[in-house]
């Protein structure tokens, strides 16, 4: 069964930071990913990290985070982390992890299709 397991969100004011962890069973060599849905608004992508190691190019950010987010994975622990800082209100948001798969939303390149139930990342 597909497990994407997402935790680590909460509120926190303008300027914080939060850690966001997403715990997975089988996405070692997957390209994996954060997207975020706001309400009323569609979901978009946040941060996305390749399967495979390539230097400065292994990672990928949506302008609108760039220099604030950081994304990483532990291949050993079988997780994802979304380090945020510097968080301002447009922020806010339900958090999604997301591994890749063909025919899926389209983001940094690649594409996803396995999600998580999500966490909520209020900032005031």
């Amino acid at each position: 069964d597909v497990q994407l397991v997402e935790s680590g969100g909460g509120s926190v004011q303008a300027g914080g930071s939060l850690r966001l962890s997403c715990a997975h069973s089988r996405y070692t060599h997957s390209n994996m990913g954060w997207f975020r849905q706001a309400l009323g608004k569609e979901r978009e992508g946040v941060a996305a990290i390749y399967a495979i190691y390539n230097g400065d190019r292994s990672t990928r950010y949506a302008d609108s985070v760039k220099g604030r987010f950081t994304i990483s994975r532990d291949n050993l622990r079988n997780t994802v982390a979304l380090q945020m800082s510097s968080l301002k209100p447009d922020d806010t948001a339900m958090y999604y992890c997301a591994a890749g798969q063909n025919g899926g939303t389209l983001f940094g390149g690649v594409r996803f299709g396995y999600w998580g139930q999500g966490t909520q990342v209020t900032v005031s």
